[in-house]
């Protein structure tokens, strides 16, 4: 009796690691091991289920090194270019995608403070520093109804007299709401009206002044736990105000850093749901059995064969983009090069073509792939957020043909 995707789920018959970049520096061997990444796809499906956040696996990646990765070894972290971290986040992804997803909003912190580090600007070590102790950062940039992401801020920042902060507002979308350390925020200054400023800072989980509002029961991605949070009075101190910069596109090297390490992170995530959803599919087309070819496989169905092929020819496109692009912002862009319209590209490629992956993928698996306990029913609803990752897809196209068209600030080398 054949086993088929409507009554059994069907594991890949060979794993084929995606992103083979070769890391560099000294990070020169796979970080997290096959036997750590079966134990951590193994809980996926339950933290979907559950709605729960990730404890179990992200007490492990701790103890692989996997959040201080990207920190420097004089620092006491393990060194990872960008590339060879990006080749671990599909690893990650590709087993629990929302587990990478919500470890990619701590991990660009890091490289936001590494571009800094890298450039000998020390300002931001402290945030290295912390990371290599252990500590979990998270981002409180979501803004209900802010569609000008860093550019602006709903939420009221007024300045302290010995330097500091305090913000008041609504942030949503914090993703590892349950478990931060450190959470960056940014907000508006306006005690001066005619010079508003946005101010960015980390405020601490000891400190007062800020509430988690569990709100998150999403579509996919379920176990980020990206809960609303509240800040009332939650006060930075001067010493990790890390930017004060003018309201408006953002032109600093911190942001910039942010930007560097975000974006090919989002794509790793949604590469790595891709290309797990194209294994899965492979393996029922090379199973499953079709009573109009007298018991063959469906893998001799020529619309199979299509549906392959054009999932493949996407893969292949959205690891070369996203390779090309983690090892160009690594080893730095030359003067006049539109590095920002390039980072956005490779994220939105990915994102876009991950969806036509998976989409092909169900096809192709047929219609076993909708029970609630086949793995691509879940890839489906995770791959969808994709589009809604700030800069959203609409966001995204107006600054690349704007940045393509000369009409940009964000062209030229990173500051």
């Amino acid at each position: 009796m054949s086993t088929t995707l409507e009554h059994a789920e069907v594991v890949p018959k060979e794993t084929v690691t995606p992103f083979a970049l070769a890391p560099s520096g000294h990070a020169d061997q796979p970080l997290l091991s096959d036997e750590l990444l079966e134990r951590i796809g193994a809980r996926a499906a339950g933290y979907d289920r559950d709605n729960r956040f990730f404890d179990e696996d992200l007490a492990e990646l701790k103890q692989a090194g996997f959040l201080r990765a990207s920190v420097p070894l004089e620092i006491g972290g393990l060194g990872y270019t960008l590339p060879a971290l990006v080749r671990e986040q599909v690893r990650l992804a590709y087993r629990a995608p929302a587990t990478a997803l919500a470890l990619n909003m701590h991990l660009y912190w890091a490289g936001a403070a590494l571009h800094l580090w890298r450039r000998g600007d020390r300002s931001a070590e402290w945030i290295l520093r912390e990371i290599a102790a252990g500590k979990v950062f998270a981002a409180g940039h979501g803004e209900p109804g802010n569609d000008l992401g860093l550019a602006d801020s709903f939420v009221k920042a007024t300045p302290l007299a010995d330097g500091g902060y305090q913000f008041d507002g609504h942030k949503v979308l914090t993703s590892l709401a349950p478990v931060w350390d450190w959470l960056g925020v940014h907000g508006r200054d306006d005690s001066d009206p005619s010079n508003p400023k946005i101010v960015h800072a980390f405020i601490s989980r000891d400190s007062s002044g800020h509430r988690t509002e569990q709100t998150w029961d999403a579509l996919g991605l379920r176990a980020t736990r990206s809960d609303d949070t509240w800040l009332d009075g939650a006060i930075a101190s001067k010493e990790h105000v890390t930017r004060v910069l003018p309201a408006g596109d953002p032109d600093d090297p911190f942001v910039d850093g942010i930007l560097g390490a975000v974006l090919p992170g989002l794509g790793a995530v949604y590469y790595g749901i891709a290309r797990r959803a194209f294994d899965l599919a492979l393996a029922s087309a090379t199973t499953r059995r079709s009573q109009a070819l007298a018991g063959r496989t469906y893998a001799f169905k020529p619309l199979t064969q299509w549906s392959v092929a054009e999932a493949a020819i996407e893969l292949e496109s959205i690891e070369a983009l996203l390779e090309r692009t983690a090892e160009h912002w690594w080893r730095g862009y030359a003067a006049g090069e539109p590095w920002l319209a390039k980072l956005l590209s490779a994220k939105q490629h990915a994102v876009d073509g991950a969806l036509r992956v998976v989409n092909l993928s169900l096809q192709i698996a047929g219609a076993g792939s909708l029970a609630r306990r086949n793995e691509l029913e879940r890839l489906y609803r995770d791959v969808r957020a994709g589009a809604f990752h700030p800069p959203n897809a609409d966001a995204s196209h107006e600054v690349i043909g704007q940045s393509w068209l000369g009409v940009h600030g964000k062209v030229g080398a990173p500051a």
